[in-house]
């Protein structure tokens, strides 16, 4: 294990901030082990989205009375404090607000590759992408005939970097790689990754939907030409995601979407485009929860990303060794180690996932249960679907008792 000397959580203190885990299901503490999915968000940042509409609610950018400038002005400094928690010295100028690290991932593939990518170039993917990265660049490609490698996943759950050098070539244009697997768990490498794309004259797009609330992260360090992330994934609020740009090639990009609020100059005839971030916000943006994901970050902060990486590393390893001693079940991804995060993708035999979930929300255990947006990773693991536990600040070494309980009841109930 790595981490070992970085100080535990006082998880007891961090679960008083999320009253939501406080409840029963039948009369049964719930336990949520569905974290990868959406975390819980703690009361500073419901706090400080309740403290906005109560006391600044107000459009930005569209007035100078007194309450659009606070707004203004909170909506602005979300972008900087959020770039400083990723390491991008940019500030806003290299922070993109989107819908989540979907639309951040449409944003980059219709902004950039409907424009540059044609017959010859190549975007490389990995087998491990989220739906999010690989739906979007292989609709892309079909539109301008660009094609798509994949980076193999070896049996053990990684990425075969071998195989990444033999993808990744001249042609390549783009690269766009997953951080963390939603569904192994695995930590990819993804500065070598982003070395051997950048040799090859390609850009680079990394998906840290999962590591960006799991571990420290500094885009600067990875040298990622762009990265997304979510909120809601991090303590934060549904309905906003991040891109980071760095700031030379956001400037060179035309916006993909339009509207009020990202234009410069409009007549009937043409229009210019604002400064970036705005070109890419049109519209009303989502205000109040840019000032939440503002205070999740100052929480995540205060918490420290090491101990976060610490703790969740510890219960997913907690749970590997727990789970690989039930019969029938098989885990996929790495060992517990640096290359995994927390948590637990597994199938039990002759128990499809779906049943499993259900029979674990019998026993008030939240996990996640199908394919993850990862249909096709699914089909190269040879199963329809996986069953996923994943972990939290919030979450216990205790709380995997409750699982592994419901794993046998449903076991022998499919006996």
């Amino acid at each position: 294990m790595s981490h070992q000397r970085v100080e535990p959580l006082d998880v007891e203190a961090i679960r008083a901030e999320y009253p939501i885990l406080d409840q029963s299901v039948d009369g049964t503490p719930l336990v949520y082990l569905d974290s990868a999915a959406t975390a819980q968000t703690p009361d500073p940042v419901v706090d400080a989205m309740s403290d906005y509409y109560r006391e600044t609610n107000a459009n930005v950018h569209r007035g100078i009375h007194h309450l659009s400038q606070q707004a203004s002005a909170a909506y602005e400094e979300a972008h900087d404090r959020v770039a400083e928690f990723v390491g991008a010295s940019g500030g806003r100028k290299e922070l993109v607000f989107t819908k989540n690290t979907t639309e951040s991932e449409n944003l980059i593939a219709h902004a950039w590759g409907l424009r540059e990518l044609g017959p010859g170039d190549e975007v490389v993917l990995t087998q491990m992408e989220h739906h999010a990265s690989l739906v979007t660049w292989q609709q892309v490609a079909m539109r301008t005939g660009a094609d798509v490698k994949y980076i193999e996943v070896t049996e053990d759950g990684r990425l075969d970097m071998d195989h990444a050098r033999e993808c990744i070539t001249d042609d390549t244009a783009m690269l766009s790689a997953v951080h963390v697997s939603n569904t192994l768990g695995t930590v990819n490498p993804v500065n070598e990754l982003v070395d051997l794309a950048h040799e090859h004259d390609a850009l680079t797009f990394i998906d840290g939907a999962q590591a960006v609330p799991t571990r420290p992260v500094d885009v600067e360090a990875i040298d990622a030409d762009f990265y997304a992330f979510s909120g809601h994934k991090m303590a934060g609020p549904t309905g906003i995601g991040c891109l980071y740009g760095k700031e030379a090639l956001l400037a060179e990009l035309d916006p993909y979407l339009y509207g009020g609020g990202m234009i410069r100059k409009v007549t009937y005839d043409d229009s210019t485009w604002g400064e970036v971030p705005w070109k890419f916000e049109p519209g009303t943006p989502p205000i109040a929860e840019a000032v939440g994901l503002h205070a999740a970050v100052d929480y995540l902060e205060e918490i420290g990303m090491e101990r976060v990486q610490a703790h969740e590393e510890h219960l997913a390893e907690a749970a590997y060794d727990a789970l690989s001693d039930i019969d029938g079940l098989t885990i996929y991804g790495p060992e517990p180690g640096p290359d995994r995060a927390g948590l637990v993708s597994f199938t039990l035999e002759n128990v499809h996932a779906h049943d499993l979930a259900s029979i674990c929300n019998d026993h008030a255990v939240a996990i996640r249960a199908g394919d993850h947006c990862t249909q096709p990773l699914h089909d190269t693991l040879g199963v329809a679907a996986t069953a996923r536990a994943s972990f939290y600040v919030y979450n216990t070494v205790d709380e995997i008792e409750p699982l592994v309980e419901a794993i046998e009841d449903a076991q022998s109930l499919f006996a």
